[in-house]
C-alpha cells in the first residue's frame, strides 16, 4: 500500500508511473490528498483542544483553592464540552483514516523506473537466455501423453476425486515430484535461506498484508464458515510472519524458504494452454522470501534471479528471463522478472518463476519495519520468488528428456529419486 508521504512527495510522478500499469490514478490520488488535508485539520483541532484541556485542568484546582466556585464550574463545563467535541473529532478522524485506507488498498504499487511500458505479455522484454535447447524427434510426445504412457500422473483420477486441475501423481511421477521439492529446498538452504513450514490456510489480515486481498479474492479458495483462505503461494504466510514486527537492523536481511501446496481458482482459464500440468488449481512450489533494507533490496533481487537461474542450469533446462511490462505485472509488484523454460514437445515457453521486489508496498500493509541506526523505525522492502514452481518444470523435464529408451532423469535429481530413467 502506498504511504501518504510517498504520494505527497511527488503526486504527479505517482500518477504518471501508475499509468504504466494501466491504472488511471489522477482522481484517486487527488481524493486521497484532499482527505489527508481533512485529517490534518481534524488532528490540529484535536491537538488544540487537548492543549486547552490541559490548561483548564490546572485552573480548576486553582479556582477551587481560591474559593472561586463559579469560575471552577465554568471551567468544568468547558472541559465537558471539549471532551464531547474530542470524541466527535476522534470519530471523524477514524472515518477519514478508514476512508483513506480503503482507497489505498485498491491502488496498485507504483512500478519502478526500470519497468517498461506495455499492456500485454507481448510487450515484455527478454533480458537473458540460457540452457541447452533440446532437439526431439518429430513424433515427440507432450507431457500429458508421456504421463499416461509411463503411468506417472493420472489427470482423470484427479477429476473423479476433486475436479479438473487437481492431478494425482503416481509411482515414479510422485517420486520425481518429491525429488524436485527436496532439491529446491536443499539448494535454498545452501544459499542461506532458513526453511519454514507454514500453514496452508491464512486469515483475512494475512491476505490483506501481502496484497492478495482485495485484489485477487476471486482467484482464491475461501473457507467461508471460518473466513479463511487457502494460500495461493507460501509467500503469503511466510511474509506475514513479519506482520506488526519491528526488526532490529542487525537481523536484516531475513531470508526464508518454504515448500507448500498452492491453491488457485484460475477463473476463466481454458483452452490448449491449460492442458496437463500447464495450469492447475493445486500445485507444489518452493518459495523464497526476503526482508531487506531499502538500499539493499535491488542487489537482493539480482541474487534471487541468480539463484533461480542456477536451479534451471542444474536441471539442464533451456530458459529465458523476461522483465515484465507494466500491463503484465501484478497489483503489488514494483518490478517483476519471469523465468520461462522451453517445452520442446509443445514448442512454447512455460512460466516457472516470478521474482519480484515489492519495495515498501507490502511492508506498509504489514507494518513490517526495522529500527535503523538513527533509532527510528523505517519500512522494510519485501521480495519473493518461485524457486521453483513444479508443474511446468515437471512438464519440461518429461518432454525435453524423452528418448526412445525412456525419460532420462537429470543427474542432480538421481540421488533423490533412486533411478536415472523412467521407462
Amino acid at each position: 500500500m502506498l504511504t501518504i508521504q510517498q504520494i505527497k512527495a511527488d503526486p504527479d510522478r505517482i500518477v504518471e508511473r501508475l499509468a504504466v500499469k494501466g491504472f488511471d490514478g489522477k482522481e484517486v490520488i487527488d481524493r486521497v490528498l484532499k482527505l489527508d488535508d481533512e485529517r490534518r485539520a481534524l488532528q490540529l483541532n484535536n491537538d488544540n483542544q487537548a492543549a486547552e484541556l490541559n490548561k483548564l485542568a490546572a485552573t480548576i484546582g486553582a479556582h477551587m483553592k481560591a474559593g472561586e466556585r463559579d469560575l471552577a464550574e465554568q471551567a468544568k463545563a468547558r472541559v465537558a464540552e471539549l471532551k464531547a467535541s474530542q470524541k466527535d473529532i476522534a470519530d471523524q478522524l477514524d472515518a477519514v483514516e478508514k476512508n483513506i485506507r480503503e482507497i489505498l488498498l485498491n491502488v496498485p504499487n507504483v512500478p519502478c523506473d526500470m519497468v517498461p511500458r506495455g499492456l500485454t505479455a507481448e510487450d515484455n522484454v527478454v533480458e537473458k537466455t540460457g540452457g541447452p535447447m533440446p532437439h526431439l524427434a518429430d513424433d515427440a510426445l507432450p507431457h500429458w501423453e508421456l504421463a499416461r504412457k509411463y503411468n506417472l500422473i493420472d489427470f482423470d483420477l484427479g477429476v473423479k476425486i476433486t475436479g479438473a486441475g487437481f492431478p494425482v501423481y503416481l509411482g515414479k511421477g510422485a517420486k520425481l515430484q518429491r525429488a524436485l521439492i527436496q532439491f529446491f529446498l536443499d539448494k535454498a538452504s545452501e544459499a542461506g535461506y532458513l526453511e519454514v513450514q507454514p500453514p496452508y490456510v491464512v486469515n483475512e489480515a494475512s491476505g490483506y498484508g501481502t496484497g492478495q486481498l482485495p485484489d485477487k479474492e476471486a482467484q482464491m479458495y475461501v473457507v467461508t464458515l471460518d473466513n479463511l483462505y487457502l494460500i495461493p503461494t507460501a509467500e503469503v504466510p511466510v511474509t506475514n510472519l513479519y506482520r506488526d514486527v519491528i526488526i532490529p537492523a542487525d537481523k536484516l536481511p531475513i531470508k526464508n524458504c518454504a515448500y507448500s501446496a498452492c491453491f488457485r481458482r484460475e477463473a476463466g482459464s481454458y483452452g490448449k494452454d491449460v492442458r496437463g500440468l500447464n495450469r492447475l488449481h493445486q500445485f507444489d512450489k518452493v518459495e523464497i522470501v526476503r526482508i531487506e533494507r531499502p538500499e539493499d533490496s535491488y542487489a537482493a533481487l539480482e541474487q534471487m534471479k541468480d539463484h533461480v537461474q542456477s536451479l534451471l542450469d542444474a536441471l539442464g533446462l533451456p530458459w529465458h528471463i523476461l522483465r515484465l511490462c507494466g500491463g503484465d505485472m501484478s497489483f503489488t509488484s514494483a518490478i517483476t522478472f519471469d523465468f520461462e523454460v522451453w517445452s520442446a514437445a509443445q514448442k512454447r515457453w512455460l512460466e516457472v518463476s516470478s521474482v519480484s521486489n515489492f519495495e515498501t508496498y507490502q511492508a506498509n500493509r504489514l507494518k513490517c519495519r526495522y529500527k535503523g541506526e538513527d533509532k527510528k523505525t523505517h519500512l522494510c522492502h519485501t521480495l519473493n520468488g518461485s524457486a521453483l514452481a513444479l508443474p511446468r518444470i515437471m512438464a519440461a523435464l518429461l518432454e525435453n528428456n524423452q528418448t526412445p529408451e525412456g525419460i532420462v532423469v537429470p543427474e542432480v535429481l538421481r540421488k533423490y529419486t533412486g533411478f536415472d530413467i523412467i521407462n
